[in-house]
């Protein structure tokens, strides 16, 4: 009877292993139908900051040019606040499935961000996996447009006078770490007021409250053709081959000054390679079109190609070189 029971037992165990074996067989099956048919529907593209910023700017081209090459609505998603970290937050939590990508910079949301919060809503190591770079983006520092203004040394001299009173406006991390580690090798008393959305730190520029905001070139360069702004310098080593005027706070005095974003697409992690591979081939296809770099050169930014492994390794060795800017600047996480 022993005997009897044991086999009984062994058999369901065996019918259930068989159970579970051709479920996972089925799940794979369906999930690899599913990435086959890669995209069946619209896509959701998530920006992290408003409307109207030279994010959103970015994001949309990318939107609609992908759009157009896989012939399904690309609808861009803008989920603003705390400096990026909601989208992204958002972006994570998405079904990984290919049908919620993030648009952003890895630079500042994953590379940056663990140095300057104390708790971040996301993994920014597990819950990402990277698809391709897009654009490398400088961050400029600029004045109001009538301001008498005209240079680094005067900013830093105009500053010098006013101290504490001073006030600087940035909205993402690249932002906030370039204005503070200027201010921490120029001497400064400045402070800090963080900003929602470009448009309400240019109003303020405009007005007054403010002395000099630290942007992406995108945003600022377009306020620039329209009188806002005025450009002082790039916050990278380089000067930017759309911005030829504009020198680099290297040159301003600032030796050894270098920082500036890039950017790319991301997926959740969990998203099935097959879908992964078709989409960097897709947005490689959009970088590689004269179309793409004409209009990037036309909002201050320039083509930043690379596959899905150098993304990775980027995103890591930035981490490396964001912790020594927030040292640099004596920034305490919040």
């Amino acid at each position: 009877m022993r005997e009897k029971g044991s086999k009984m037992k062994h058999h369901h165990l065996s019918k259930h292993i068989t159970e579970i074996v051709t479920a996972a067989a089925l799940a794979a099956s369906v999930s690899l139908a599913a990435a086959q048919e890669y995209p069946a529907r619209e896509i959701r593209a998530v920006c992290a900051y408003a409307a109207g910023s030279g994010a959103d700017i970015m994001v949309r081209y990318y939107s609609d040019r992908l759009s157009k090459l896989i012939g399904k609505p690309v609808i861009v998603e803008n989920r603003a606040g705390a400096q990026g970290l909601i989208g992204t937050e958002y972006a994570a939590r998405a079904d990984p499935n290919g049908y919620t990508i993030l648009i952003g910079s890895p630079s500042a949301s994953l590379a940056a961000a663990p140095h300057l919060f104390k708790k971040l809503p996301y993994d920014p190591v597990k819950d990402f996996t990277a698809v391709a770079p897009i654009t490398w983006l400088p961050f400029v520092v600029a004045v109001d447009g009538k301001s008498p203004i005209m240079t680094i040394a005067e900013l830093v001299a105009h500053l010098k006078r006013k101290g504490d009173k001073g006030s600087y406006g940035t909205g993402n991390v690249t932002g906030e770490v370039s204005a503070a580690v200027l201010n921490e090798m120029a001497g400064l008393k400045t402070v800090h007021i963080p900003y929602k959305t470009a448009a309400q730190a240019m109003t303020d520029l405009g007005g007054g409250q403010l002395d000099y905001v630290v942007w992406d070139a995108t945003f600022l360069s377009s306020q620039a053709k329209g009188g806002r702004a005025r450009l002082l310098a790039v916050t990278s080593a380089n000067r930017s081959s759309a911005l030829p005027d504009v020198p680099t706070l290297v040159e301003s005095g600032f030796s050894g000054f270098d920082i500036s974003a890039w950017w790319g697409v991301l997926v959740p992690t969990g998203t099935p390679k097959l879908i992964v591979d078709r989409l960097a081939g897709w947005i490689g296809q959009i970088n590689a079109s004269e179309e793409t770099k004409k209009y990037l050169h036309s909002v201050a930014t320039d083509v930043l190609n690379g596959t899905p492994e150098w993304m990775q390794a980027q995103i890591q060795k930035d981490s490396e070189n964001w912790r020594r800017y927030v040292k640099l600047a004596k920034m305490e996480p919040q």
